[in-house]
């Protein structure tokens, strides 16, 4: 750990390296002050309102040092100094994704994967394949399967998949998390039965006639079986984060906030000890367990720019693809339920006196919240919290913030609240959300352009492995709002299109602030980290429906090259 006195003469070099950057032919023959690396010839896009546009940045360290015309910065160039020609493309601050399960997708990049797969055959095909690869009783997990691509959506059954896997008990999650498919192996070892009960915000779906399983486990009913699951490793934990440290440096992702880090931050620690981890991650556990944060006399946030902890994630509800998001009113095409609460507001009372406690001692509280009756619950809990404990800035986030009704969307500027959401799921639930609750109530789904105007702090992400990890494809889905069946070519629910510097800005600024660190990054500043992004195209110059066709093609993590695609 560096000393004070260490951290104030690094602060000091670096105020006078501005000052001499300010003097280009000085710091020219200055060599041991000059740039490791600048980037010049670009369309920079800072983030930064003071300055919206520049064609350079100079990078020192792990700092960005100066940022000007293309003529500046190469000044400051000296003979150690990299230079990079951006030869007119596109640099941006590196993406900070305010949403992922970050191990949970290193173990999807080679899980069996069941996203694409178009019939309940197909899907049974592709575990039968992924079953000969693995010994005998080895668990099949991930998969990520969407039955709304199915013809006529039937959900799956432990039928429809238990001759392609006689021999591994198998457990595949619909790709939002919120319900699993289990083969009769994994039933039979988790002794999931025709007795077995719901649990409190869970549903074990039954056969209506025979009332056995059929497979499907929703929500708190998941742990049934997942409790079964044998432990992964401190190994198999290892080459999933570097997977996925990896693959996000691909994406131009240089931050997370890993939504289901719970008790696996030491692997990233291992990462970050050795110099392997290429991405800034903000750990975050579970609301139930603040009081360990508590007792060891935790007040908020900590760590490093690298790696922090102190966030807690709770949830209110399930999801609109599992019919378990919370409304108000039934669903459209399931009128027998207005979806679940999670287990986690049972009894009632419970997550209020929980939030009040966690922000009592300074620790920031994030909640997902899909229907429109889970949302009003938080945004209430919130109220009551900020009244009970007075002000301060406690960024209080929803995670999703999926279905709104107008008289909440107003709430999320008043009451400061970050709409943490994920423009992907605009385009995937567009093909099939209207089925579940109507066009009516559908207005109010990802209202971006509402909440922005509304006041609120949009921070986007992209809730991966629910999602792709890739930014390119949020942006395009919130300049868009095309649905990925095609049949929006002008946009679902238009008025809530934003631009693309607002989308940016929500993926790069918005996300920085969502976890206290608009100070230290989000922009392309004089002083702030020097995470940054080149793409092979011009994104603001190209149609909304090709955006997602550019390329990242340099990542800068704290000053270091972690990805590079140059040509």
């Amino acid at each position: 750990m560096e000393t004070p006195c260490i951290d104030i003469l690094k602060t000091l070099r670096l105020a006078f390296l501005f000052i001499l950057l300010a003097m280009p032919t000085y710091a020219a023959n200055s060599p041991a002050l000059t740039p490791d690396l600048i980037i010049v010839n670009a369309a920079v896009h800072t983030m930064d309102a003071s300055r919206p546009m520049a064609e350079a940045v100079a990078v020192i360290g792990e700092k960005i040092v100066a940022v000007g015309s293309s003529d500046e910065i190469r000044g400051s160039a000296g003979p150690r100094t990299r230079v990079i020609d951006a030869k007119q493309r596109l640099v941006l601050p590196g993406f900070n994704d305010s949403h992922v399960h970050f191990l949970m997708g290193g173990y999807s990049l080679s899980n069996v994967d069941l996203r694409d797969a178009k019939s309940p055959q197909e899907m049974a095909a592709r575990l039968r394949d992924y079953a000969k690869k693995l010994p005998k009783g080895s668990w099949i997990l991930g998969g990520d399967w969407d039955h709304e691509r199915w013809p006529n959506a039937p959900l799956p059954t432990r039928q429809m998949i238990d001759a392609a896997t006689p021999d591994n008990p198998v457990f595949v999650n619909r790709l939002d998390g919120h319900m699993a498919l289990a083969n009769s192996l994994a039933l039979k070892l988790a002794k999931v039965t025709k007795e077995t009960k719901d649990p409190p915000g869970g549903v074990v779906v039954k056969d209506e006639q025979t009332g056995e399983p059929t497979g499907i486990l929703k929500d708190a009913a998941e742990d049934l079986v997942d409790r079964v699951v044998p432990e992964k490793s401190f190994e198999e934990k290892l080459k999933a984060a570097r997977a996925a440290s990896q693959h996000a440096a691909e994406m131009g992702v240089t931050s997370v906030t890993d939504m289901s880090a719970g008790d696996d931050v030491g692997v990233y620690q291992y990462l970050l000890d050795r110099g392997e981890l290429k991405n800034r991650i903000y750990a975050i556990r579970s609301i139930v367990s603040w009081e360990a944060f508590a007792k060891v006399g935790v007040r908020a946030a900590f760590g490093s720019d690298m790696l922090r902890i102190g966030g807690l994630k709770g949830f209110a509800d399930g999801s609109l693809g599992s019919t378990t998001a919370f409304f108000f009113d039934p669903y459209n095409d399931a009128p027998k339920t207005r979806g679940l609460l999670f287990d986690q507001m049972l009894p009632e009372g419970i997550m209020l006196e929980r939030v009040k406690r966690a922000d009592k001692i300074g620790l920031q509280v994030m909640i997902h919240a899909i229907g429109d009756e889970a949302n009003l619950r938080i945004l209430d809990i919130y109220k009551q919290t900020a009244e009970a404990n007075g002000p301060r800035d406690r960024r209080f986030r929803i995670e999703h913030a999926q279905h709104l009704r107008e008289s909440e969307i107003s709430r999320f500027g008043q009451q400061k609240v970050v709409a943490s959401m994920q423009p992907y799921h605009a385009a995937d639930d567009g093909r099939w959300c209207e089925k579940r609750i109507g066009p009516k109530r559908a207005k109010g789904t990802y209202a971006f352009r509402s909440l922005l105007d509304s006041g609120a702090v949009l921070a986007f992400g992209s809730d991966w492995t629910v999602a792709p990890l890739n930014p390119l494809t949020g942006i395009k889905a919130a300049v868009s709002r095309q649905t990925l069946d095609g049949k929006h070519p002008d946009g679902w629910i238009p008025e809530q299109k934003l631009t693309v510097d607002e989308t940016v800005r929500a993926y790069t600024f918005g996300s920085a602030y969502a976890e206290f660190a608009e100070n230290v990054k989000g922009a392309i500043t004089p002083g702030k980290l020097a995470d940054i992004v080149m793409l092979d195209r011009d994104i603001y110059k190209f149609p909304p429906a090709e955006i997602d066709q550019a390329k990242v093609v340099l990542t800068l993590m704290n000053g270091r090259v972690v990805y590079e695609s140059m040509k």
